[in-house]
């Protein structure tokens, strides 16, 4: 695969329909299957000023790098600060959130430890369609 640059990830935007302030905006790097990817997943997100990710799992260990801002990962054991330059591991299942406290968009870069991801979202729904997973476009590997 060659280089592709933060500013180049083709993007879309989501508002949780249940949660007025649950919304982000992201896009993958790559994913099993994509340019030659066979066991990975890169996904850039950024979640706005005063909004939140929205509680969920997800279906493969990731490992986030805090790229740009500040806020608070939230997990079942507390609530802990984060800030650019920080890289937290989250193990499969682990319920968890991010709340971006900053007055810039908080940009997370994702690792995912396998070719597919799926996100199980708590309570929000997302359009189209309400959904509560989402995940990478060949979800059909895990079949």
């Amino acid at each position: 695969m060659d280089p592709v640059n933060v500013a180049d990830v083709q993007t879309v935007s989501l508002r949780s329909t249940t949660s007025d302030d649950a919304e982000w905006v992201g896009g993958f790097f790559s994913y099993g299957g994509q340019d030659g990817t066979r066991s990975s997943v890169v996904i850039s997100f950024q979640i706005p000023p005063g909004k939140r990710l929205g509680r969920h799992i997800d279906t493969q260990e990731e490992t986030q790098f805090i790229l740009a801002g500040e806020g608070i990962l939230v997990r079942d054991g507390g609530r802990q600060p984060i800030k650019a330059g920080d890289v937290v591991v989250l193990p499969i299942n682990e319920a968890h959130d991010l709340e971006n406290t900053g007055d810039v968009p908080l940009h997370v870069i994702g690792f995912f430890s396998g070719p597919w991801v799926e996100q199980h979202w708590t309570t929000e729904r997302w359009a189209p369609g309400d959904t509560a997973v989402t995940g990478t476009p060949n979800r059909d590997w895990a079949s």
